[in-house]
């Protein structure tokens, strides 16, 4: 099997998903000796070596209604990589996060023989739980992020093990704050708060004037802090820039193009939409202020017909324990309460140590060496 060339599809969803990708893409690479990886591929998996059958932008689509406006895309794109990738037949197709679009195409594939995986378990223990009998048709293996998930699995057997996170791979325990400002041109002394309103078009419109207007409302009370927000395209920059000339914040607030990590690392305390942006927030060990909407329509739909399993929602709160962090969704994500949760985190020094001892050991737990585990996993389902 080594002097075969060992086939590996990777369909990524988003820019999480490209760096989860890329990650493993390379160590494959190094524990077999010929490796040709196709799929749906963002820079990070690229840069990895994976041949791309078509650019991770084009799943980065959320919510319900979001999806809806672009199903006929989704469906066409689906269709197209069943075809290819079946013409091609993979030894193992992993789909990377991006379940509705990954478990259709895996369940495809599966049925005709070939091996499958889902890498980032849906969060079937949070909402919409029948999921998971659509997972269990689906793959062969999920490769879960974190240890609560495997438990879950097992308890529905379906196949499935910890590889950790490959951000706390890559991340330090210690984070220096002042390198972080400096790497980054911001001034080395006062109080910094970073905005994280997200990463996609749909968030930056519901959650970037909102996040503006909660700086303001933190000035008139401590008008020495700075602000920075990371911009992962010009299209959100963009966005942001006019939100901040409306407010009239530009001397106060710095666009960063990107390297929304070492904004984080850089400031005192964040203020963040949920998602994976989250989780660095703990690994680099700074106090947050988790904040989300998404469509009132969605919203609803998700309220009415009791999709969600769980009443807290950010990483944080998981994986470090109930309230550690204020979580802010829908109606509750307001500029009040979100200024006033932030303030308590810059004038209450003593919660913010507390803090940093859950957040290190929940680091400590993530790491893994995932990209290899996952490797792993993946050449052992490939009978290498």
């Amino acid at each position: 099997m080594t002097d075969k060339t060992l086939k590996i599809a990777i369909v990524a969803g988003e820019a999480s998903g490209d760096i989860l990708g890329g990650g493993l893409a390379r160590a494959l690479n190094a524990k077999h000796p010929n490796v040709e990886i196709r799929g749906v591929a963002g820079p990070e998996m690229r840069a990895a070596g994976v041949q791309a059958l078509a650019d991770i932008e084009e799943l980065a689509v959320f919510g319900i209604f979001e999806v809806l406006k672009h199903l006929p895309r989704l469906l066409k794109l689906r269709k197209r990589l069943k075809a290819e990738l079946l013409d091609w037949r993979p030894d193992v197709m992993i789909g990377i996060d991006a379940p509705d679009f990954n478990l259709g195409l895996e369940t495809y594939l599966r049925e005709q023989g070939i091996k499958t995986v889902h890498y980032v378990s849906p969060t079937v223990w949070a909402w919409r739980e029948k999921r998971v009998e659509k997972v269990a048709k689906a793959v062969d293996h999920v490769l879960c992020l974190f240890p609560f998930e495997v438990d879950f699995y097992a308890k529905h057997n379906v196949a499935a093990s910890c590889v950790g996170h490959t951000l706390a791979d890559q991340v330090p325990e210690r984070v220096d704050r002042p390198a972080a400002r400096r790497d980054l041109g911001l001034p080395l002394d006062g109080t910094l708060v970073a905005l994280l309103p997200g990463s996609r078009a749909g968030e930056v419109k519901r959650l970037g004037e909102l996040f503006v207007a909660t700086a303001k409302w933190l000035l008139q009370r401590r008008p020495e802090l700075q602000f920075a927000v990371p911009c992962n395209n010009d299209r959100n920059k963009a966005g942001m820039q006019a939100h901040i000339a409306e407010a009239g914040l530009e001397q106060k607030i710095t666009l960063i193009d990107g390297r929304s990590r070492e904004v984080m690392a850089a400031s005192d305390a964040i203020l963040l939409a949920s998602g994976t942006a989250a989780l660095e927030g703990l690994l680099v060990k700074r106090p947050m202020v988790v904040a989300y909407k998404i469509s009132p329509l969605t919203y609803w739909l998700v309220m009415f017909f009791k999709l969600m399993k769980i009443d807290q929602f950010s990483l944080p709160n998981l994986l470090a324990g109930r309230d550690t962090i204020p979580e802010l969704m829908q109606d509750d994500a307001e500029v009040e309460k979100m200024g006033q949760a932030v303030l308590d985190w810059l004038e209450q020094p003593e919660q913010c140590e507390r803090l940093l001892v859950k957040f290190d050991a929940v680091h400590k737990d993530l790491k893994r060496n995932a990209s290899d585990v996952a490797a792993d996993e993946v050449l052992k389902l490939a009978g290498v």
